[in-house]
């Protein structure tokens, strides 16, 4: 993340993204697959011993060197139409457009109530011996259980988290990457999916 100045003299945080060049690895149609899709690989340096035979033959045939992240994009009618080969790049996108990126969360471990679900907390002091604990999580007599998705301590992030229309600041041909205001889910250096925002 860094930051950039609007023409006005306006503060922008924005996150810098390398998005491609990427690769059109195949392309599935309704009458082979059942439906419409492109699989796309992000072209990168990858020791060959790094892929094995099955994906090594899987990116042969569209005449791809290495890729080490590929994911599926479903067609929408009035989409352009894609060949096994084709490049796609950063171009497809312009300033203003927004974009959803899609990401794991960091992974935080082990986490309690207070910092995992925002929960209270009892009193700091006056004696309470209550401070970053649940509460009830349940009635004794009936049911005389603790129901589904009831919120407690546990494993907090590393989830799929989509962050929706971050608006577009800059695009640099060039290099293939894209400026979006705001943050992303995911480390540094961690890999992400960009696409038109749906809503």
């Amino acid at each position: 993340m860094t930051q950039v100045f609007r023409e006005d003299g306006q503060v922008v945080p924005v996150t810098l993204l390398k998005a491609g060049p990427c690769m059109v690895v195949q392309r599935k149609t309704p009458t082979t697959d059942g439906y419409d899709a492109v699989q796309l690989g992000l072209m990168e340096f990858i020791k060959p011993a790094r892929i094995n035979k099955p994906i090594t033959g899987h990116l042969k045939k569209a005449g791809a060197e290495g890729s080490r992240f590929m994911r599926e994009f479903h067609l929408r009618p009035g989409d352009d139409d894609f060949k096994a080969g084709d490049k796609v790049l950063v171009d497809q996108f312009k300033p203003k457009e927004k974009v959803d990126v899609i990401g794991v969360s960091k992974g935080r471990g082990f986490a309690g109530v207070v910092k995992r679900h925002h929960f209270r907390g009892g009193e700091g002091s006056h004696g309470s011996m209550f401070h970053r604990a649940p509460g009830s999580i349940g009635a004794s007599s009936f049911p005389s259980r603790v129901l589904p998705g009831m919120r407690m301590g546990g494993h907090m992030g590393s989830e799929q988290v989509t962050v929706r229309n971050l608006e577009i600041i800059e695009v640099d041909t060039e290099d293939n990457v894209l400026m979006v205001k705001g943050a992303v889910p995911g480390p540094n250096g961690g890999y992400v999916v960009v696409r038109r925002a749906k809503r």
